[in-house]
């Protein structure tokens, strides 16, 4: 089996390099020149150890064994559960529906409260207040219920 070094690298591999190089170009450790040869020359790379003397002047954390900065893939993110999905949409949903109702009503007490030439008793209050905080209290107990 050949050593990592001579390996050849994968697209993604060569990715993770050219991100490395525009970093170090924001930081002001390449300048554009440079930045454009290394970044044509990593797209050219055939092996890691042709990506590694691309950034072996650069200050990147390395594990001695694996040459390059990032593993090849990231541990995959556990995903929600149909359930959780679910929960979310429905919750979406209800404030969307909620925020709907409330600016009906704001609306409603604005015009009638224009029509009678003053302000009128605020009674969207209780449409908005009750409503938000059943919503409100839905949305923390989903929140805090994922954290587990």
């Amino acid at each position: 089996m050949a050593e990592r070094f001579e390996m050849r690298a994968s697209d993604a591999d060569r990715d993770r390099i050219a991100e490395i190089l525009r970093d170090a170009h924001g930081e002001g450790r390449l300048d554009q020149d440079e930045l454009m040869a290394r970044v044509e020359a990593t797209y050219a790379a055939r092996t890691y150890r042709d990506l590694d003397r691309l950034i072996n002047d650069l200050p990147v954390r390395r594990s001695p064994a694996a040459g390059l900065v990032r593993p090849v893939s990231a541990p995959p993110q556990q995903r929600p559960s149909l359930g959780r999905r679910a929960g979310r949409g429905v919750l979406t949903a209800a404030w969307w529906f909620y925020g709907i109702v409330v600016a009906i009503n704001l609306m409603v007490w604005l015009f009638v409260s224009i029509g009678t030439g003053g302000p009128e008793y605020f009674w969207p209050i209780w449409v908005a207040g009750p409503w938000g905080m059943t919503l409100g209290l839905l949305e923390l107990a989903y929140r805090s219920s994922g954290r587990r």
